[in-house]
């Protein structure tokens, strides 16, 4: 990276990092709009407006989306 001198052995991982510090967020949420730098981030918040559970607590065995 130009900006902070980290390396990645893939460009990819490069294009995403340099999100950090431009600020570019591409992906937005259908269901409000908010907009995220990374499709991993936008899939974790979509779960909040479909109520999908899909973590599960190891004690009590109750299911949770985030």
């Amino acid at each position: 990276c130009k900006e902070c001198g980290k390396s990645f052995r893939h460009n990819s991982n490069l294009i995403v990092h340099r999100r950090t510090h431009t600020g570019e967020k591409p992906y937005a949420c259908c269901a409000c709009g908010k907009p995220f730098s990374d499709r991993s981030n936008l899939a974790k918040h979509q779960r909040l407006h479909s109520g999908q559970k899909v973590f599960r607590c190891r004690d009590c065995r109750k299911t949770f989306g985030n």
